[in-house]
């Protein structure tokens, strides 16, 4: 009976095009579809309904882990239909289950609106490129059609480490090996530490989520690779304050140098709903240049985001911008847009200058730069 019950839930997010379904007891099941929550109407599920539905797809090994741990995540296939990647875990004392649908064709950059320079990135034979939002900010997909493109285009050897893996890819012109942490490998930090004897050409880091991880997939950079990897957090500027942060302050220093010399872009993005239907994803895009090396060693990266509005031509853009290019082509609300900007009140300004007709060109940046005038001269004051 579950089984077939779970079947059915799962033909109904792929058929629907959702993203989620979430079990909970006490609720019918959830789906989310565009970036919203969506009841079924079906029975609400009691707590056996759970259990039996978490027993028709949860291995024997994630089983024991939530007993032993009271949550588990692993990823399975739906047949040839689609793979979900599942989160179980304990709450009030009852199972909830929360599965994300993984499509099984990996999207080009032209339906993702990736900029146009990530392709030549991709070329390049080493440096780290990081790839930064939100959980369910689409950080997944756009690493997949970067790993696929890289996978089709050139003879590599990649390895990517994932926890679980989401998107399979299948040898190309390039070798891919996939590895999961706690299955095949029981830590990231492992992976990357034994995945250099490996002769790789491009490594993927699934996340950075601990001061080891940080520290391999820098030193993989260095030792002349391609790392790709994800971080959770908001903006270029933000990302690299997040990760000299993490080190100990006698190593900060060192960790500036070295991300300096081995940080090529920095890709933060963020998904809204389409005013029509589906969803678009908004980019702030960070392209390492001289310039903004010596801010990031010189500890300025306070002045970050003025490099990016000043660096367009190489397609740099600010996250609010891009927000503010979906809300004035009415391709996404502005309560959506302004939701997600960095600088609220500036974009507030902007959507009440526009529908009082005065909104110009620019602006968002006005109290940035304030900003950055300010630091830096008490930058000064204090040398």
């Amino acid at each position: 009976m579950a089984t077939v019950h779970i079947d059915r839930l799962l033909e109904t997010v792929i058929r629907v095009n959702g993203s989620d379904i979430h079990l909970h007891v006490g609720r019918p099941p959830v789906l989310r579809i565009d970036g919203r929550l969506r009841s079924l109407e079906t029975k609400v599920l009691d707590p056996d309904d759970t259990v039996a539905l978490m027993k028709s797809i949860t291995p024997e090994r994630n089983q024991q882990e939530l007993q032993e741990e009271g949550g588990t995540d692993f990823g399975f296939a739906f047949g040839d239909k689609g793979r979900f990647r599942v989160s179980v875990f304990r709450q009030r004392g009852n199972l909830s289950v929360v599965l994300r649908l993984i499509p099984t064709r990996i999207l080009t950059f032209d339906e993702i609106g990736l900029p146009p320079m990530i392709q030549a990135l991709c070329r390049r034979p080493r440096g780290l490129f990081l790839v930064t939002g939100p959980t369910g900010s689409g950080k997944t997909t756009t690493l997949a059609t970067m790993i696929d493109y890289i996978n089709r285009q050139f003879d590599r050897h990649i390895i990517t480490v994932e926890d679980p893996i989401e998107y399979y890819h299948n040898h190309a012109k390039s070798l891919i090996s996939q590895r999961e942490v706690g299955v095949d490998v029981p830590s990231f930090a492992e992976a990357l530490r034994r995945c250099l004897r490996m002769d790789p050409d491009v490594v993927l880091v699934g996340e950075m989520r601990d001061l080891e991880t940080m520290e391999s997939a820098i030193r993989a950079a260095e030792t002349g690779h391609l790392v790709f990897a994800t971080v959770h957090t908001t903006g270029a500027q933000g990302t690299i304050n997040r990760i000299i942060d993490a080190f100990p302050v006698s190593q900060q220093e060192q960790i500036r140098v070295q991300l300096s010399v081995n940080l090529m872009a920095v890709l933060s993005q963020v998904l809204l709903p389409r005013v029509t239907s589906g969803r678009v994803a908004a980019y702030e895009f960070l392209l390492v240049t001289p310039a903004i090396s010596n801010l990031i060693r010189e500890n300025k990266t306070y002045r970050i985001d003025s490099s990016i509005q000043t660096g367009k031509k190489y397609g740099m853009q600010l996250l609010d911008d891009h927000l503010w290019q979906l809300y004035d082509r009415e391709l996404c609300a502005g309560d959506e847009c302004l939701e997600r900007a960095r600088f609220p009140s500036d974009f507030q300004g902007k959507m009440d200058d526009k529908a009082r007709g005065q909104a110009g060109p620019g602006g968002l940046l006005a109290r940035h730069d304030a900003l950055a005038k300010e630091a830096e001269q008490a930058e000064r004051e204090k040398g």
